[in-house]
Formats: C-alpha cells, sequence, structure tokens
C-alpha cells in the first residue's frame, strides 16, 4: 500500500552573503514556515519580513535582484540547489530537497560575472558582448519604402526563437568554456550575430559580425559542451546557432582568402 508524504513543516534557505567582490563569504541559514506553491523570489520576501538566523542572529536581509517576476527579464538568475535558473519560477516544492520536517534549498550567486552583493551580480560583461557582435539593425533614418519581401517562413520561426533571449545569464554560467582564462563571447552573443544577420537589414552589418566572430573571442571558443541550450529557460537554440556561425565564419574566410567579396 502506498502512503501520501506528508508536507514539509518548515522551509530552510541557506544563503552566500559577501558584501561585494573580494569581501569574505558567510552562510546564513533562514527558516519559515512551509506553504504550498512558493517560489524563491516569494521566499526571499518572507525572509526579508524577519531576517534572523535560525540561529537567533539578527542580519541585514539578503540583497537579490527581481523585476518582471514573470521568466522575462532575466534578472532574478542565481545557482539554486547547485542549478543555474531563474528564480521567480523556481518553484520550492520542485528545486527543494526534503529532510525530515524541513525542506532545504541552497541559494548563491552566478559565478561568472562580478559580484555587486550577496545574490546580485553585474552582467554587464552580456550586455558589452553585444555591441562586439553589433547586435542591431542599423537604421539612420525612417521612410516608407512599401512592403518588404517575404520571408522564408523557416528563417522567421528561427528569427523568433533567437530573439527570446533575455540575457539572464544561465548560458554562461553553465558553459565551461567561459572562464578567466578563455576569451570565448558566450553562446548568447553567438546566438544573437545569427539573429540579426538573418535581418533583412541587419544583414548589412554581417561582414563585422563574421569578422569579430573568427577572432581569439569568437566561435572557435566554444568547445562544443551543448550545456547552454539545456539550462536556457527561454528554449534559444543555442546549438543550433552555434553550428550555423561556425559554417557562416567558414565561408567568410575562405571567402575573403580567395578575395571575393563577402556574400
Amino acid at each position: 500500500m502506498s502512503t501520501v508524504q506528508e508536507n514539509p513543516r518548515f522551509i530552510r534557505l541557506r544563503v552566500k552573503r559577501q558584501a561585494g567582490e573580494g569581501a569574505e563569504a558567510r552562510w546564513d541559514t533562514f527558516q519559515i514556515d512551509y506553504r504550498e506553491k512558493l517560489n524563491v523570489i516569494s521566499a526571499l520576501m518572507e525572509v526579508r519580513r524577519n531576517p534572523q538566523t535560525i540561529n537567533g542572529e539578527s542580519v541585514e536581509p539578503p540583497a537579490w535582484e527581481a523585476a518582471c517576476l514573470e521568466e522575462v527579464c532575466g534578472s532574478c538568475t542565481m545557482n539554486i540547489n547547485g542549478s543555474i535558473r531563474q528564480a521567480c519560477t523556481a518553484l520550492l516544492d520542485d528545486v527543494g530537497e526534503r529532510s525530515g520536517d524541513y525542506l532545504d534549498v541552497t541559494l548563491e550567486p552566478m559565478k561568472k560575472f562580478p559580484l555587486v552583493r550577496d545574490l546580485i551580480v553585474d552582467r554587464s560583461r552580456m550586455f558589452d558582448n553585444l555591441i562586439k557582435v553589433k547586435a542591431w539593425v542599423p537604421i539612420d533614418g525612417s521612410f516608407d519604402r512599401g512592403m518588404a519581401e517575404p520571408q522564408d517562413d523557416g528563417v522567421r520561426q528561427m528569427r523568433y526563437a533567437l530573439s527570446r533571449c533575455m540575457t539572464c545569464g544561465c548560458c554562461m554560467e553553465a558553459c565551461p568554456q567561459v572562464n578567466d582564462k578563455s576569451a570565448f563571447v558566450g553562446p548568447a552573443a553567438v546566438a544573437q550575430a545569427l539573429l540579426f544577420n538573418l535581418h533583412p537589414v541587419g544583414k548589412t552589418e554581417e561582414a563585422d559580425r563574421l569578422e569579430y566572430l573568427t577572432s581569439e573571442e569568437g566561435i572557435t571558443g566554444c568547445g562544443n559542451a551543448q550545456n547552454c541550450v539545456k539550462v536556457c529557460p527561454k528554449a534559444v537554440p543555442l546549438t543550433q546557432a552555434i553550428a550555423q556561425i561556425n559554417r557562416d565564419t567558414t565561408v567568410y574566410k575562405l571567402r575573403k582568402w580567395m578575395g571575393l567579396a563577402p556574400r
């Protein structure tokens, strides 16, 4: 006969605390009453109401970043029980580890970005990378040129899938090639380069994007671990984009070596 397991009574949040980059780290553990369907952000907000550790010590509430609370802004990315993901969609019932009357959850900041404080990191690197690959459509004016040419539906679907990226940093955190010893720009920037190369107007900057992606920071830095696509919360086809850019940069370099104009 199967028995239904009772819900835990408490939630224990173990949070890594640091005042800033290079500051001494410590761990604070907080306890709150269990409630069903509580997400990590809601649990942190509960702790903020009474920031007292399980040892009875009153401390400053943990600092974290969040905005939309619906997995759109990408700002609440953190390591939750060792897995990188969005805190707003991380239900404690799904990510927590049961231990008797407790549901245990460990929270750490991302490790591939400079620490600001506690669970907040500086993701400027990702936005700087978008500048490097010219992730925009160049427009210096606006005028009516009539209806645009129809685009292949497969290309349209790929563009839409790539446009879902919210620069959350999950792919960068999971990528083993993104580290202090590598100049690799990361999977997100590669995918965004493809997005704008597929755009009829954005394509005018394709040669510059491919030139950059053939540099030391570019596509050759990818080790094809495919961790990025596994952790992406928006199912962006990162490995497909990397494969396409790999092909495009090869064709670009061959044409350049042969003295032919970029296509």
